[in-house]
């Protein structure tokens, strides 16, 4: 192993095991840098652990990899049959391979001014929480060099979204590193490069590997090319990432090395599930403001499973303020993660017949893949393989069953009364939890019957041993109703959300409609008075009329010099419910008539309702709403397990 036929005076490469100068700085066979890949300290001859921090350097004798380099080739000295065993237990592939390089901004500078104890604490956490976060996604770290960190998605087993893997874990990486600087008291940033291409893969006989070739190279002059908190990438990777994460151009970058410029694209943020799942259609408003807020939804996340207990959050605050943005921001990142979750979501409506329980039933009708207006005989078969997969116990099985058809409507409830019935239910959710976290998100909680809110109660008290997640997004007039909500209970706690500040919400627009004239961003500022909603029905406000047009994937004015007009045209309301009046008032008369009608119906209806009150027949009344869908007017609600579905609902 390393040590064989060096002489005492050399030190050793950790990459490549190549034997260098005492004073070298970087490996003559490989350009790593030189020393401990965890700590930085110089390796010494026949060192299986580094001296300073413990790190492994080399397999051991039943030949398992390193942590950081498991598949260091044997040294060219060593026997011919050392040889020949390390050759024997892995293969160099040529692979598609996503390389993420990271790195800390002014670590170095930082380190000769801080007391080396502190700068080996701040390192400890920053390197386990890199490699926290990039195992979320899948990936796996080729090496820590003194600051840096380098990881790997592709390989030994590659997966058709590991570009948007480690973008995704490179904008968690560039989040992470400031809040890791607060908790010690220095002011910290991290910047980021990802690059996709081919690269030859030393695959060991343990399935980890090394990677080498130019791209890695060009990755970590990708990252150096990157202003502090940001993560740079190549086209390859935003065409193979594209779908899922906005991006913006960045320009060519000339990096070292390289005889051309090469193009370069920022990635901004999460915009879909993986893949593109759930892009919006229209263009999403940047995520602004609620990065603290997301973040501990986040941490409450990975503590629910982490700890194995339930927990909820109740997110409060006013109509357009941003619950449900949150919602769908946090839905995104955990679809993205590599854990297991099983995700339900469900909403309480604000009228009709038979909603005590109705958020909970979208979510076991979901969980089943039961279609709207699917019948008795239907629901049946399917809660019966739903139960039959989730619960093993055969008596288990016989109790649950009929309690989940009575939630739906199909059979009478059992004797037993509500106890009964939620402890069935919640036993149902037990047994998912085993397998993975159980997360339940209700919204428009405000409107719920006090059934669904003593379920949730009686989830919290009794599922204290599983990890199960609950969030709850409500109106305030929900505390009016059920005092000390989301903080009366163990494991439950309340986060208010508070207008964004004037900072978010210019950012917000900008992010939007780069364009509007300074005049008009004012007076909206000024109107909104810190609620998202208000801006964003603004600018559809601006694009139904056709002032504002879409122009590579943001809103511009229509004509070249009309935004300097706008704000004189627009009379911004001070209200949410002046300002959809006013984009009402934008649609023609007929348009305007029909939306009346519509209105008698409640917050969603049916076109057949619609023409029994209008008088219009349905070929003619479904082009029309579609064109209202298409200016976000009205949304129309598509998926087939939804009870709604087919229904249109006023936005």
């Amino acid at each position: 192993m390393l040590g064989l036929g060096y002489s005492p005076a050399s030190v050793i490469c950790a990459n490549c095991t190549a034997e260098n100068l005492p004073d070298a700085k970087f490996c003559v066979r490989c350009g790593a840098r030189m020393g401990c890949p965890t700590c930085g300290t110089p390796i010494v001859p026949g060192a299986r652990f580094c001296g300073n921090c413990g790190t492994r350097l080399v397999a051991d004798d039943a030949g398992s990899g390193s942590a950081a380099f498991p598949s260091a080739a044997a040294p060219a000295s060593a026997p011919a049959s050392a040889r020949a065993a390390a050759t024997a237990q892995h293969a160099t592939e040529r692979r598609v391979v996503n390389v993420l390089f990271a790195d800390l901004v002014g670590f170095t500078t930082l380190s000769a001014t801080r007391d080396p104890e502190t700068v080996r604490e701040l390192q400890s956490r920053y390197f386990e929480r890199a490699r926290e976060i990039i195992g979320r996604y899948g990936g796996a770290v080729e090496k820590f060099i003194g600051d840096a960190v380098m990881a790997l998605w592709g390989a030994p087993t590659a997966h058709e979204d590991d570009a948007e893997r480690a973008v995704r874990a490179a904008l968690d990486l560039v989040e992470m590193v400031p809040l890791l600087g607060r908790e010690l008291g220095v002011d910290l940033q991290l910047r980021a490069g990802v690059l996709t291409g081919e690269a030859a893969v030393d695959v060991g006989a343990d399935g980890e590997g090394m990677v080498t070739g130019d791209m890695v190279n060009t990755a970590s002059r990708l990252q150096s090319a990157a202003a502090p908190g940001t993560v740079l990438v190549g086209e390859a990777t935003r065409l193979a990432a594209g779908e899922a994460i906005a991006f913006e151009s960045a320009g060519d970058q000339v990096l070292k090395g390289k005889p051309e410029p090469v193009a370069t694209w920022r990635a901004m943020r999460v915009v879909a599930e993986r893949g593109g799942a759930r892009r919006p259609d229209a263009i999403e408003p940047p995520f602004v403001g609620r990065g603290d807020e997301l973040r501990f939804l986040k941490e409450q996340f990975h503590a629910t499973g982490r700890e194995g207990r339930a927990r909820l959050v109740s997110l409060v605050g006013q109509a357009g303020i941003g619950k449900s943005r949150l919602a769908w921001e946090l839905e995104k990142y955990l679809d993205g993660v590599v854990d297991n979750i099983w995700w339900h979501r469900g909403r309480s409506p604000s009228y009709g017949e038979g909603v005590t329980f109705w958020a909970l039933s979208e979510m076991f009708r979901r969980r089943a893949g039961l279609a709207e207006g699917d019948d008795a005989e239907t629901t049946r078969r399917a809660v019966a393989a739903m139960v039959q997969q989730h619960v093993p116990d055969e008596a288990e099985r016989a109790w649950i069953e009929p309690r989940i058809l009575a939630l739906l409507g199909v059979e009478e409830a059992p004797p037993g009364g509500a106890a009964e019935l939620f402890a069935a239910w919640r036993t149902f959710f037990e047994r998912l939890a085993r397998t993975a976290t159980v997360t339940l998100v209700i919204e428009d909680l405000q409107w719920s019957d006090d059934g669904l809110l003593d379920f949730l109660e009686h989830l919290l008290d009794w599922a204290r041993s599983s990890p199960i997640f609950v969030l709850t997004l409500a109106r305030p007039e929900l505390l009016d109703r059920r005092r000390g909500w989301g903080t009366d209970r163990r494991g439950a706690m309340a986060m208010r959300l508070d207008p964004l500040s004037d900072t978010a919400m210019r950012e917000l627009l900008t992010g939007v409609a780069p364009q509007l004239p300074e005049r008009l961003v004012a007076k909206i500022l000024e109107r909104a008075d810190g609620i998202p909603l208000y801006a964003v029905e603004t600018i559809r406000m601006l694009v139904a009329k056709g002032q504002l047009v879409e122009r590579d994937g943001q809103f511009a004015p229509a004509a070249d010099g009309a935004g300097a007009t706008l704000d004189q045209q627009l009379e911004v309301p001070p209200t949410l419910h002046a300002l959809v009046a006013a984009r009402l008032d934008a649609l023609p008369v007929a348009d305007r008539s029909l939306l009346q009608d519509a209105a008698v119906l409640g917050q969603t209806f049916t076109v057949e309702a619609l023409t029994a009150m209008s008088g219009e027949p349905g070929e003619t009344l479904e082009p029309r709403l579609a064109a209202l869908v298409r200016r976000e007017i009205l949304t129309l609600e598509t998926d087939p397990r939804a009870p709604t579905r087919g229904q249109y609902a006023f936005v």
